[in-house]
């Protein structure tokens, strides 16, 4: 496994590995003058259809013989390539997966305030979905 993302060039555009990078949307190395010439070189552009890019976890998956090139990416890039490469379905589990992530972390907060406004404990665990013993622990009660 590399540390790099992989540019690559798919013989038939139409295949469904990896995201084109102009649907991922401003990435620093597509302006850098070793990708210009690359794609130069390789008579291609930035918006070709056949252009993918691959996180450093996939490049495994690059086809034999293809052209490619590995290219670094920011933390912040490397995740929206990851929400984008994998199939839609995925892209969508792992946005809900962060969010429950955002909304889990102030559970004990959020079921503490419930129980100071008067919410009885049963009503939060069926509300939350929560086990009604999870909801005692996270209130302290």
């Amino acid at each position: 496994m590399t540390d790099d993302a992989y540019l690559f060039l798919l013989d038939n555009p139409a295949a469904r590995l990896g995201v084109p990078p102009a649907a991922v949307g401003g990435l620093a190395c597509m302006e850098t003058p070793a990708v210009r010439a690359w794609l130069d070189a390789q008579g291609s552009t930035p918006t070709a259809p056949e252009l993918r890019l691959l996180p450093p976890e996939e490049t495994g998956a690059v086809p034999e013989g293809a052209e490619r090139l590995p290219v670094p990416l920011s933390d912040e890039e490397l995740s929206r390539v990851r929400q984008r490469s994998g199939p839609e379905a995925l892209a969508r589990i792992e946005e809900e997966l962060l969010s429950y992530r955002d909304c889990a972390d102030g559970r004990d907060g959020l079921i503490g305030r419930a129980l100071a406004a008067g919410v009885a404990p049963h009503r939060i665990a069926e509300l939350t979905g929560e086990d009604p013993a999870t909801v005692t622990a996270a209130a302290g009660v």
